[in-house]
């Protein structure tokens, strides 16, 4: 398989990376919070190999080669992403395959315009992080405070290798070396004197002022009406957690398959295989191929 190609959308505010034939039904790939479209390397080839499709990945904003925006980044905003890229591309309903971060914003693009949403197959997330009602005061204290504090500079590191291992040892979960270089290596500005920078945003680890409750969520779950696929890693983020179990049960429509892997599981070497498997088995069933 060779290399994605790039391409620009949205106006040239979006990167994204491309595998497949440009006339194949195409899907759009949706990565987590502070990876890039190179979350899909591993996976996406397998998947366009077997299904005769293009696969679509973007960056969301802030994220890797896409545009900064001076602010606060919602989770809401990155429907915005999703829509444009999907309306870039000619996708009146669109098939999104879509990890942890990405997954919560096809959720709620599903649950609020689902005459846009084919399918979902979602990686290692399912809805979106909550605040309780009774604390909305305090997390609109973390994310009004963090917005008055001077934005630190971009970490600066003195090569790449230096950069994975910073990401192994300061990620919100855990990834190792060869899982984290994909990822890495295209958020990286390569600068003058041998040494390279993160491109991301630094507004990204910014708390969010304003969070949906946990009832939001469940209500906007229960509004999906789209065939949906949870592949989840046994070392992954869901797992058997009370609130987890209250999103599943709110999707009328969902399959869960729950595979040997973390959360990153869609790009782990040992684990892309029978993620894969997983998800051709599915389309399988629901086309009835």
């Amino acid at each position: 398989m060779s290399d994605p190609s790039a391409i620009r959308l949205a106006g040239g505010r979006l990167a994204a990376l491309c595998w497949g034939d440009e006339g194949a039904p195409t899907w759009l790939a949706l990565h987590g919070w502070l990876d890039n479209a190179a979350s899909f390397t591993r996976l996406a080839p397998l998947l366009v190999r077997k299904l005769g499709i293009r696969i679509v990945a973007i960056d969301f904003t802030g994220h890797g080669h896409s545009q900064h925006v001076a602010g606060d980044y919602a989770l809401w905003d990155y429907c915005h992403d999703l829509l444009d890229a999907a309306d870039d591309l000619g996708l009146e309903r669109a098939t999104l395959l879509a990890h942890s971060m990405g997954a919560g914003v096809s959720c709620l693009v599903a649950a609020a315009l689902p005459e846009r949403i084919d399918r979902l197959v979602l990686i290692d997330g399912l809805g979106a992080l909550t605040t309780p009602s009774a604390d909305a005061a305090q997390q609109l204290r973390k994310g009004l405070r963090a917005t008055r504090r001077s934005l630190s500079a971009a970490p600066r590191y003195p090569d790449i290798r230096t950069a994975v291992a910073a990401r192994v040892a300061g990620g919100v979960t855990p990834i190792d070396a060869d899982t984290a270089t994909p990822v890495v290596e295209r958020n990286l500005r390569h600068e003058d004197d041998g040494h390279v920078r993160l491109r991301t945003d630094g507004r990204l680890l910014w708390p969010s002022p304003v969070r949906l409750t946990p009832e939001q969520v469940l209500a906007l779950l229960e509004s999906i009406q789209a065939p949906v696929l949870l592949i989840e890693g046994e070392g992954g983020i869901l797992g058997g957690r009370e609130s987890a179990a209250a999103a599943r049960s709110a999707v009328s429509t969902l399959t869960r398959r729950v595979l040997p892997g973390g959360h990153h599981l869609h790009l782990e070497p040992g684990a892309v295989a029978a993620v894969a498997g997983a998800i051709l088995e599915w389309q399988a069933r629901e086309t009835g191929a």
